[in-house]
Order: structure tokens, then C-alpha cells, then sequence
């Protein structure tokens, strides 16, 4: 796993994930980042390289699993020609896992091997740099079958991390520890989806594993 990513003038930096990434992004108000951590990442990354013409674009799609990328893989991704591609998703399969009769597609051996093939293809076809982001909840509960299951999904996003040559943002670890003095219901309405100074907070976090 790499620890420092690259940045030039000229750059494509695509973001892509479920509603976290999204956040909101298709509402006339939040365009073109959406109000989360995407929003204050890009506008970090244009404040500080001023003169610097980067395009940077969230594909963040509400709801989507794995699955959900790979059938838009190609147009919100591969055709944006990413220079730095950052990917934020898992929290959505791990719900999907525990629904009967299509469950077994969303098992952590599937969404491995999926991002797997994900990331083969964004390589082949750019040889971007990866930024992976860990999927999360703000939770200290392990008996909330979720949020147990949601270790196995992290596992599989350092596996790829290592075999492609990844930044790893580890969000759950940090968030592991911060939780300890700073509750769940503080981050989060629904142990999910961050309210918008915990936005900031991942911001940050991305902003100090690419060193950017």
C-alpha cells in the first residue's frame, strides 16, 4: 500500500460511492460536489493549488452496493480518465448480504472479488492512482449484527488495498477510537450517514492519508 498519493495541474480526480459520497450532489443547491466530505475535499484541494486547472468530479449514486459500480463502472469512472480515483463503498453490501434470496451476491468473498475486478480495470485502462476508503458505521456496539459483519468488508478493502498499490484511509479504525469519548448519536443520526461537521471530519482524514 502506498502512503502518499500525487497531485499535478491538469488532474481528474473522481470520487465515486454510495450516498455518502453522493450527498446530495444531484440537488441544484450542492452542485457539483453534493454537502459531504466530496464538497470539502474539493474545494480544500482548489483553494490550495489556485492555479492549478484540476477537474474533479463525484459519482457518488445514493443506495449503491458493489454491484452498483460495476454496472456504471465504465461511464462514471473508466470514461472520466482519472488521474486519482477514490472509492467509498461496502456499507450498503453488508445490508444487502443479510436479505434473503439474493444475499449470497453481496458476501465479503463476492465484494472482494469484485472490487478486485473493479480496480484491475481503472488500472489497465488509466493506471490511476487509488485512494480506498474504508466503509464505516459510528457504532461500538458488536452485537448489531451490521456492524460486526461490516469488519470482514474492511478486511477485503485492505486486500485490494495491497495488491493495487492503494492509499488506505482507514476511517473505522479512527473512528473506533474517537468514539470512545465522542458518542455515535454525535456523528450520526443513523450510525450511517454523517452530519456535516463529521463530513469535515472525513475530509480531513482523506486530506492527511494522500499527504495532498
Amino acid at each position: 500500500m502506498t502512503d502518499k498519493i500525487e497531485l499535478k495541474d491538469n488532474d481528474t480526480i473522481v470520487f465515486i460511492g454510495d450516498s455518502i459520497t453522493d450527498a446530495g450532489r444531484f440537488e441544484l443547491a450542492y452542485q457539483p460536489f453534493g454537502n459531504g466530505y466530496v464538497h470539502f475535499t474539493a474545494n480544500y484541494l482548489l483553494a490550495k493549488y489556485t492555479e492549478w486547472k484540476l477537474n474533479i468530479i463525484n459519482a457518488g449514486i445514493s443506495g449503491n452496493t458493489i454491484l452498483d459500480l460495476k454496472s456504471r463502472w465504465l461511464k462514471d469512472c473508466i470514461e472520466h480518465k482519472p488521474d486519482i480515483l477514490s472509492v467509498l463503498i461496502g456499507v450498503n453490501d453488508v445490508h444487502c448480504a443479510q436479505e434473503r434470496g439474493f444475499g449470497e451476491a453481496y458476501v465479503p468473498e463476492k465484494f472482494l472479488s469484485n472490487y478486485e475486478v473493479l480496480l484491475s480495470q481503472a488500472k489497465k485502462h488509466r493506471d490511476c492512482q487509488l485512494v480506498l476508503i474504508e466503509p464505516f458505521m459510528f457504532c461500538d456496539n458488536t452485537n448489531i449484527q451490521v456492524f460486526a459483519d461490516l469488519a470482514e468488508y474492511i478486511k477485503a478493502v485492505h486486500v485490494v488495498a495491497e495488491k493495487f498499490d492503494a492509499a488506505v484511509v482507514p476511517l473505522q479504525k479512527l473512528i473506533d477510537e474517537k468514539i470512545k469519548t465522542v458518542p455515535p448519536f454525535r456523528w450520526s443520526g443513523d450510525s450511517v450517514h454523517p452530519f456535516e461537521w463529521a463530513h469535515f471530519w472525513i475530509s480531513q482524514q482523506w486530506i492527511k492519508t494522500t499527504k495532498l
